[in-house]
């Protein structure tokens, strides 16, 4: 596969954008990447780890003028800047987004005058480390990737995205922008405060940090691991999602409620039926 782009700028240099640009570096080293970071300290250390080739501020001639632009950044960030980029960056620009929720981003510039220049998507990938250093070329290999709107962009942005996301070695599906921001507060965003909650409630009742070292077995490594997350990413993910977040947590919060009524009355085998159900999950992930 040929390259169909000479430049390319990220912004934000963590674990997904500098993956993104060590995955087109890798395949593509005559391909310039620009990476744009409101944190200078991560700017410096990307450019030191040879993720990008140059810094540059998101207003620079050079950005704008590139033939494709990730935004890998918080979504109340996208949600504020991604207007007024697609106002300022040239007509052969694309611009693609990788945030975690869609409607609220979607629906910001649903009526711009340049919105087929832009690809709302969410790649499905990612690991419980943030910033340049978490970064590797590999992350986004056979990895999904949901695409929203994708009728509205232009039949470029499309074949940009298309490109990009093979590329990187991702398999797109496609979506609506509203069943998107759901299903992921389901399977995705739910999980993730259960996680944070889980390491909150053992930090606040085991006071003794080395009982936790010593008596932790990989199941509470495993269930904790995504509250080692970044605060600063997904603090915007729930604010932006919090309607459908909501009506999981209150179904989330009746199971729990069922089960600790089960095990004060030491309903033995009501607990092992609401165990049994929930193996069912089994089938849908084997």
């Amino acid at each position: 596969m040929n390259s169909i782009i000479n430049s390319l700028s990220v912004f934000g240099l963590g674990l997904i954008g500098g993956s993104f640009a060590l995955a087109i570096k890798n395949k593509f080293p005559e391909i310039k990447v620009y990476g744009v970071d409101q944190n200078l300290e991560h700017a410096r250390k990307a450019l030191e780890l040879n993720i990008i080739d140059e810094i540059k501020s998101a207003d620079d001639n050079e950005v704008l003028q590139s033939d494709l632009i990730i935004l890998a950044i918080p979504v109340s960030a996208i949600h504020d800047i991604l207007p007024q980029l697609l106002s300022d960056v040239s007509e052969k620009t694309v611009i693609i987004d990788a945030g975690s929720t869609k409607g609220s981003i979607c629906q910001n510039i649903s009526k711009h005058p340049n919105r087929e220049q832009f690809v709302a998507a969410h790649p499905i990938a990612g690991t419980e480390y943030s910033g340049p250093e978490a970064a590797f070329p590999k992350l986004f290999e056979d990895k999904k990737n949901i695409i929203c709107e994708f009728d509205l962009s232009s039949e470029k942005a499309q074949k940009y995205a298309n490109w990009f996301f093979e590329t990187v070695g991702m398999n797109n599906i496609f979506m609506d922008a509203e069943d998107h921001d759901k299903h992921l507060a389901y399977v995705s965003h739910l999980s993730h405060i259960s996680s944070f909650m889980l390491g909150l409630t053992v930090l606040n009742i085991e006071k003794d940090e080395e009982n936790i070292l010593n008596l932790a077995g990989s199941g509470f490594a495993s269930t904790v691991r995504l509250a080692k997350s970044s605060p600063d990413m997904w603090a915007p993910i729930f604010q932006q999602n919090k309607s459908h977040l909501s009506k999981a947590l209150d179904e989330y919060i009746l199971q729990l409620q069922v089960f600790k009524e089960n095990l004060e009355e030491g309903n033995s085998e009501e607990l092992k039926a609401i165990m049994l159900k929930a193996n069912q999950i089994r089938k849908v992930l084997s």
